[in-house]
């Protein structure tokens, strides 16, 4: 029986989709943070990335540290913020 190689390209795209597809509650927030999250509608990682920071910080007892919390926590699976300018 032969094999077929996948191509990095494919790996590296379901890679992307598997993390995509991540639950809040598997990126390492706290449950008050995961909790504060759902409640708004916010269950997975693409769900998140397509919140503004005002999105969250609308979010009933959600404040700078806990934003602090979820940028860390998306930076640790490799979804990085762009540098603001000064």
């Amino acid at each position: 029986m032969t094999r077929i190689p996948l191509n990095q390209a494919e790996l590296a795209n379901q890679g992307m989709k598997d993390r995509l597809e991540m639950s809040t509650a598997e990126i390492g927030l706290a449950v008050r943070t995961t909790n504060c999250l759902e409640e708004k509608g916010v269950f997975t990682v693409d769900d998140l990335l397509h919140c503004t920071r005002e999105d969250l910080l609308s979010i009933s007892n959600f404040g700078e540290k806990t934003l602090d919390e979820v940028y860390n926590a998306l930076a640790q699976i490799g979804f990085h913020r762009p540098q603001m300018p000064r």
